[in-house]
């Protein structure tokens, strides 16, 4: 987690343009682009497809013993799951991305909500990439056996000699939400603390006028899900 004050962050606009123009990505038969064309393109449409955590994940391990190991991410999935170089996706435990099809302004770009959350996703993994030399740390909370294999953790990178959290730059940026779960309190308090800031600031998506939060409307439809 990031040390001192919540400060709003807002996005680099070439970045979040090429993300927009570039997904959904072209989908290749026989490879993993297929994959992810699939999990993107039904991302766009509302539909959230990488699954809950099957036993509970224990968010307080971060605090008590932080195990890191590495990750090199391939693509996002959606806004809050990206596939890795094994192949495993990794969806973050922090953050819920927005499954509105409601059209938004962002960085001078016209996209629905649930566009902006996913090309949020993937320009903050490429700029921790690039800082990292194409892989950063996290940590798991739990996990899903099966094809693929399905890590439920917090990644984390450097930016400005400090460790920030990828949740937690996603909900500053303002293209996330703290996740919550079934009874609507948030995962990590600290997110929904950097959530309020990112929303008092007008970052990101908050600065659309009649933007409604999609508090609940995850754990409502899918209790299930991080």
């Amino acid at each position: 987690m990031k040390n001192g004050a919540w400060r709003p962050y807002r996005p680099l606009r070439g970045t979040l343009l090429a993300s927009l123009i570039t997904l959904p990505i072209a989908a290749r038969a026989g490879t993993p682009a297929e994959f992810v064309s699939y999990c993107q393109n039904a991302y766009a449409r509302g539909q959230d497809l990488p699954p809950g955590p099957r036993t509970p994940a224990d968010t307080m391990s971060i605090a008590k013993r932080l195990d890191l190991q590495s990750v090199s991410p391939e693509a996002a999935l959606s806004a809050s799951a990206f596939l890795v170089a094994d192949r495993a996706v990794v969806s973050l435990a922090g953050v819920q991305g927005c499954l509105s099809a409601d059209r938004l302004e962002y960085a001078d770009v016209v996209a629905t909500c649930a566009m902006i959350s996913l090309a949020g996703l993937t320009a903050v993994v490429g700029e921790a990439k690039a800082s990292a030399g194409n892989a950063f740390p996290f940590h798991e909370l739990t996990w899903n056996p099966g094809r693929p294999t399905v890590r439920f953790a917090e990644c984390f990178f450097m930016e400005e000699g400090a460790v920030r959290s990828l949740s937690e730059t996603l909900i500053i940026r303002g293209v996330a939400f703290a996740s919550r779960d079934g009874s609507g309190r948030p995962r990590f308090p600290e997110y929904a603390r950097a959530e309020e800031a990112a929303r008092n600031a007008r970052a990101g998506i908050w600065a659309n006028a009649h933007f409604a939060h999609p508090c609940g409307e995850r754990y409502h439809a899918n209790p299930t899900k991080l």
